[in-house]
């Protein structure tokens, strides 16, 4: 092969790479767009904090659904054609974001938006790690973060400076999502087509025997992680909101601890999977006590402090999670293996955040905090513990 044609497919591999980035950073992107403009949407229309809750939910629920019956799609049809689907459901979850005029609209956005992303998630994490199992390990943590952050920050942006702010993020997401439709159309399938499509859409966790060891030890952390991402995205903007006064600070700080997130994963990229998963299992429990601390003083400081601290526990940590488990599976178990990495994310960023919401409306807003945030240290010790437990078997040996 020539150097030119060496030089070429390496550059179509970065473009493809760029693409797929690129699309899985924006589902994440429209999934934590609505996050700064729940309020809004409740001062507007009137609905309930117990509706805010339910339409929280909804979205995790429906996410879980395609998890567990697309997961898998993708080792069997290919995953163009099923990112296509997904891009397509998307659409249309945008297009009844733009349109919603009261919370019934708004949760059926979220139903459709839930089960679009989760169909999208693990056949894009799976061509990343097609086109690169390096790289794409890196990829699938990066590109969550930096895509929440910008979803966020986007939609702060807009609902405050723009012309209808409860609607207008979904107009530019929806271009968005047409622009990563084409560019996903015109890369080149990256497994082949296989028998078995159906039978991989009955409901089923994916986790091949001499991958559970690895799995079952980074779990804690993970779990920790991602309850600390739901905190953040549920209870953290209205903690924020009550403590500054401030709506725009309140967006910030879910950024703030994304951008740390991603920041540190960066920077840290070149460390093993074990150093990952302990840096995490200390970082992220640190972060949590100068946040109680911060809601305990009313400091901002403080829980600016915290979201960066926890932030670069919670990414780093993922990371970790991800090369500990993802370079053991085989091109066809990639698929089936990261919907199983996202249900068990995606219940950990649910449930204690589902329970907290409840929780608020009878024993207040800063108890509910402290309790969220004794689990999450306590969960990070254990992974910690687990990581620590590892490398003594280790050296025993």
């Amino acid at each position: 092969m020539s150097t030119s044609s060496v030089s070429l497919t390496a550059a179509s591999s970065t473009r493809n790479m760029a693409a797929v980035a690129l699309t899985l950073a924006s589902f994440l992107a429209a999934s934590s767009a609505p996050t700064p403009l729940y309020r809004l949407y409740q001062q507007a229309w009137g609905f309930s904090s117990g509706m805010l809750t339910l339409i929280f939910a909804v979205y995790a629920f429906s996410l879980l659904v395609a998890l567990l019956t697309m997961g898998a799609l993708s080792d069997y049809l290919g995953r163009r054609p099923v990112i296509l689907a997904a891009l397509g459901l998307e659409a249309v979850s945008m297009l009844m974001f733009a349109h919603a005029q009261d919370a019934q609209a708004l949760l059926w956005s979220r139903v459709v938006q839930g089960f679009a992303t989760g169909m999208a998630s693990a056949a894009l994490g799976a061509a990343l790690l097609d086109l690169d199992r390096e790289r794409g390990a890196l990829i699938n943590t990066l590109s969550p973060m930096l895509g929440m952050a910008a979803g966020v920050f986007g939609a702060n942006q807009l609902a405050s400076h723009g012309h209808d702010g409860l609607h207008q993020v979904y107009w530019w997401l929806l271009l968005v999502f047409a622009a990563s439709a084409w560019a996903i159309a015109v890369m080149p399938e990256t497994v082949s087509r296989r028998s078995g499509a159906l039978a991989s859409m009955r409901p089923r966790i994916r986790l091949p025997a001499h991958i559970r060891p690895a799995f079952l030890r980074m779990a804690p952390l993970d779990i920790a992680a991602w309850a600390l991402a739901g905190f953040y995205l549920s209870l953290g903007p209205t903690l924020l909101r009550v403590i500054t006064g401030s709506t725009l600070m309140a967006g910030l700080a879910v950024c703030i601890n994304t951008l740390s997130a991603a920041s540190a994963i960066w920077l840290l990229r070149h460390w093993t999977a074990q150093r990952m998963l302990r840096f995490g299992g200390s970082v992220l429990p640190l972060g949590i006590v100068i946040l109680l601390l911060g809601v305990a003083s009313h400091s901002l400081t403080l829980m600016v402090a915290a979201s960066i601290i926890a932030g670069a526990g919670f990414g780093v940590g993922f990371q970790g999670a991800l090369r500990s488990v993802l370079p053991l599976a085989e091109p066809h178990e990639r698929g089936g293996l990261l919907s199983t990495i996202y249900v068990l994310s995606y219940l950990a960023f649910s449930l204690p955040a589902i329970a907290a919401g409840l929780l608020t409306q009878s024993l207040g807003l800063v108890p509910t905090t402290y309790g969220y945030g004794l689990m999450l240290i306590v969960l990070g010790l254990l992974a910690l513990a687990a990581t620590r437990q590892k490398a003594v078997t280790r050296h025993g040996a």
